[in-house]
């Protein structure tokens, strides 16, 4: 919660929904759907978030109903500036840094401390990606509207109150499949494709009226290394590296997803390959509070073998998730296994997002 000009807090909201209320979600789709009931946007890569100013009151609540609002006042600096006393946003909070989208400085911003919370505002703000209202400038729900109704006052609010700000954008939207598999398949760095019902209300708290559909994308990866079980002598992950521009192989992560009938003799294998130093880069990390001794050691392997692992985020040089092993890829190269595979054409996803004038 966040006070403007340090009101007093009322003990209930005013607004006509509270902030126990759940945000629509999506429903995992192979392919978008077609059809004259569908609205397509992009699918940001960031944290989900409902934006309450009540008055003098802001509060910002994730997806799982978590307080945002320390972690982002730079956020909460832009809202207090609209002049609105009520309404409702839905959208998602993303860092722009270095002409992409980083989830990794997202993540830094959950910090203990307010000093670090307020520098990090400074060097990296953040912005708001807004895709629904539901509830207006005069403090009435809408929740209850079909989305086409919802879009056009999200529209309507957007132009009286986002003009030139450099914190709050709409995210773009379109009828036209066509656009939404140019967004999907064009590699902008988004996070995939989201469709929408056009007819339905808010549904909030269920899947009924959204799909999403994300980029899965695969890589080729040299196998710099190895961990084994925590209990028995058999390989529990592989250890994935990338080459760099200077020909070192970084470690970018690794994949688990290993068959019990085949960890014998994938065992077998990786230790006649066994030798030092694995990653010439950066390495896999020592033992953390997570880990133990032995799950923490690694080793290390020649690189000569490679792997297809299907990955979903690269952020930061690393694969945010685990990967899903694929295939061994005995006809690449190791050579080939570099970072530009993972790189993508970032621009146009903040080109999507002009400021509204």
């Amino acid at each position: 919660m966040h006070l403007i000009g340090g009101a007093r807090p009322a003990k209930y909201m005013s607004l006509p929904i509270s902030k126990r209320y759940r945000p629509m979600e999506a429903m995992a789709a192979a392919q978008l759907p077609s059809g004259r009931e569908w609205q397509y946007e992009p699918k940001w890569d960031g944290f989900r978030c409902l934006a309450f100013r009540d008055r003098r009151r802001i509060d910002l609540l994730s997806k799982a109903g978590k307080p945002l609002t320390r972690y982002f006042p730079d956020f909460v600096a832009a809202l207090a500036e609209i002049h609105a006393k009520q309404f409702v946003l839905d959208g998602e909070i993303v860092i722009p840094e270095n002409g992409t989208l980083s989830f990794d400085s997202l993540l830094m911003r959950i910090h203990p401390a307010a000093s670090r919370i307020r520098k990090l505002s400074e060097s990296t703000p953040c912005l708001f990606i807004v895709f629904d209202l539901l509830v207006d400038d005069g403090g009435k729900s809408l929740v209850m509207l079909p989305l086409a109704e919802r879009r056009k006052r999200l529209e309507a609010f957007a132009q009286k109150f986002f003009r030139h700000d450099e914190t709050l954008r709409l995210s773009p939207a379109t009828n036209d499949v066509a656009i939404a598999r140019k967004w999907f398949r064009a590699g902008v760095g988004l996070d995939g494709v989201v469709a929408k019902r056009l007819d339905l209300a808010y549904q909030s708290g269920e899947r009924t009226g959204m799909r999403k559909i994300k980029n899965q994308r695969t890589a080729d990866c040299v196998v710099g290394g190895f961990r084994y079980l925590e209990k028995e002598p058999l390989v529990g992950s592989l250890l994935l590296g990338l080459y760099d521009r200077e020909g070192k192989l970084d470690h970018v992560g690794f994949t688990s997803s290993i068959h019990d009938e085949d960890r014998a003799s994938l065992t077998k294998k990786l230790e006649r390959w066994i030798k030092p130093p694995g990653f010439t880069g950066s390495a896999p990390g020592g033992p953390s509070r997570w880990s133990t001794k032995r799950s923490a050691e690694w080793q290390p392997l020649a690189p000569k073998l490679v792997v297809e692992v299907q990955f979903d985020h690269f952020t930061g040089g690393r694969f945010r998730h685990g990967t899903k092993f694929l295939r061994w890829r005995p006809d690449k190269s190791p050579g080939d296994c570099t970072f530009k595979q993972v790189e993508r054409e970032h621009a146009a996803t903040l080109k999507l997002l002009k400021p509204v004038v």
